[in-house]
């Protein structure tokens, strides 16, 4: 037993341990919310609406056709590439249903990367859109994939809307580069097919059984499947509805924004899967980088809730027209992923009059681990305190636990930490010691009260916009232009992105120019990992065996 000094911290009503036990299941928690939210809204995207017993019965006909063909068996893995439309959660409670595991895809990886995920998953099927299925189509030929499903952006917004929409995507704006995919069907066709089918029979799913493989980087820059285990997603969703309770949430009237892609860790349960089991009205922006159209459509709704990251809240709070948007019914607004900046959170809780609550998590502990208290009004620096049912502490290098106000390595336990790598035993050994701590690779202090604050980080990692980058990886892929040398990566501070990707380039040939290596990262690096900064050097330096230290390299360009 360990001290729980956060206990004490806790807000009136939040409970030391979260009903873990409450189901077996994600899809028991999707299939009580259809059943009691039948008739409510559950999804909107550009303006198109699906209710909780639409998406009960789109994606019922989906799990059926997949179970009719015949070519999946329970744990079998499905990848999912796509931004934030309708048919993401028809598509992944589809594949939920027939008892199968999704893959979630950033649908803005290149060949490279795609390859590696489809192959190190040995996903034997995936649902694609079009606008991406040029990149498929490059490795198709060195996959196994049987099954690959395509759909296009305005499939599910009913017509003449859907005509429209994806008419101009493909023929006004070109957005949908040629492909071909011979053997691959359309969504929308399938879904048609499916709901002719009897129903699929229930597959018996338990807390051990993988329902998601979110792929995250790694000290190695060898990108790995976290698996999340239904009992995983089951313990974060019981544990950050007990966090929330004091919020006061109404259940079946709530409206969130979703601005963060679905395929992301921390929308995927908070808002995909929390806020439907509340019966929320989930906004989906497809494109929040046009600040402007989002801003636009945050005027059509009077929401109640927001989730996004400290550049997502930046951009919003120095786009003209935000500040006239009526935040009268907003009462809750979270900020994970990167941390938050206290400049932004004060400046959000100015114009909103809503406080910004940070929360800190990683795709391996699906996501949440601590969390501010919502009843919090002023941004305090911290991370906050380990949830209901989790334990946190600070670790020295040789695991040895370290007291109140002393800087270690923080380490999580609890229900919500995944089950391991995939068929990386190696890698989660590192991770994952004896005791069931998970190594955050965070370097973190705890005070008398139980708050956690991260100081520094123990790995190289880069963090863009809320998306891990590993230097290792930028590496390996500049490495292969034929006229580098040697490369060496390190994040440095940007005050959009939190942290951009900067190299340092010893090059092999003197003619190397920095447009070339910019044409070829973007051949082979998605837009968040490409460097921003490329510096030209004659030497870098090393260790005596010979590694690169990118501490030495990061002290440099901090001097320079």
């Amino acid at each position: 037993m360990i001290e729980k000094p956060w206990l004490d911290s806790y807000p009136d009503g939040v409970p030391e341990f979260a009903d873990t036990d409450a189901y077996q299941n994600i899809v028991e928690i999707f299939q009580e919310s259809a059943t009691k939210y039948r008739e409510k809204t559950a999804f909107v995207s550009m303006g198109a609406e699906i209710t909780f017993g639409e998406l009960d019965d789109y994606s019922n006909a989906f799990a059926a056709w997949l179970h009719n063909t015949g070519k999946f068996s329970k744990g079998d893995r499905i990848a999912v590439m796509m931004p934030n439309l309708l048919q993401y959660p028809v598509a992944v409670f589809g594949i939920l249903r027939a008892g199968l595991t999704v893959v979630n895809t950033n649908p803005l990886y290149t060949a490279r990367e795609l390859k590696h995920q489809l192959q190190d998953s040995g996903a034997k099927g995936i649902i694609i859109v079009e606008n991406f299925a040029h990149t498929l189509e490059e490795i198709n030929a060195d996959l196994s994939i049987d099954v690959v499903i395509t759909t296009r952006i305005g499939d599910m917004l009913g017509f003449p809307k859907s005509l429209l929409i994806n008419s101009v995507i493909k023929y006004v704006k070109k957005m949908v580069r040629p492909f071909s995919l011979p053997d691959s069907q359309s969504f929308n066709a399938i879904l048609k097919s499916g709901a002719q089918l009897s129903a699929p029979p229930a597959v018996d799913l338990g807390h051990d059984d993988v329902a998601f493989l979110q792929y995250t980087g790694g000290t190695t820059g060898v990108a790995k499947g976290a698996m999340l285990t239904h009992g995983n997603m089951v313990a974060n969703v019981q544990q950050s509805y007990e966090w929330l309770n004091p919020a006061d949430l109404e259940h079946g009237n709530e409206v969130i924004i979703t601005a963060l892609p679905l395929y992301h860790i921390f929308a995927l349960t908070a808002n995909c899967i929390v806020f439907a089991m509340l019966g929320a009205k989930n906004i989906l922006i497809l494109n929040p980088r046009d600040m402007k159209g989002f801003v636009k459509e945050l005027g059509k709704y009077k929401f109640t809730a927001f989730t996004g990251v400290n550049t997502l809240f930046n951009g919003l709070l120095n786009t003209p027209g935000f500040a006239q948007i009526d935040f009268s019914s907003l009462k809750l607004s979270l900020g994970g992923g990167m941390a938050v900046q206290k400049a932004v959170a004060e400046e959000w809780k100015a114009v909103t009059g809503c406080p910004l609550i940070e929360a800190y998590g990683l795709t391996e502990t699906s996501p949440a681990a601590c969390m501010n208290p919502i009843t919090d009004t002023d941004y305090n620096g911290t991370i906050g305190l380990p949830i209901s049912s989790t334990e946190g502490c600070v670790k020295d290098p040789d695991g040895n636990m370290l007291p109140v106000g002393e800087r270690g390595e923080l380490c999580i336990r609890g229900p919500q930490v995944m089950k391991g790598y995939w068929q990386r035993d190696d890698a989660t050994a590192a991770v994952i010691d004896a005791d069931s701590w998970l190594h955050t690779g965070d370097i973190a202090i705890m005070n008398e009260k139980g708050y956690f604050t991260i100081v520094d980080r123990l790995k190289d990692m880069i963090l863009v916009s809320g998306f891990n980058v590993y230097p290792n990886e930028i590496e390996n892929v500049i490495q292969g232009h034929p006229d580098v040398l040697e490369v060496g990566a390190i994040g440095v501070p940007d005050e959009h992105s939190g942290e951009i990707v900067k190299i340092f380039v010893v090059a092999k040939n003197k003619n190397l120019t920095e447009e070339s290596l910019q044409a070829y990262c973007r051949e082979n690096l998605t837009g968040y990992k490409r460097p921003k900064l490329i510096a030209f050097t004659d030497e870098l330096p090393k260790s005596n065996v010979g590694k690169i230290l990118r501490r030495e390299l990061r002290e440099q360009d901090a001097a320079s």
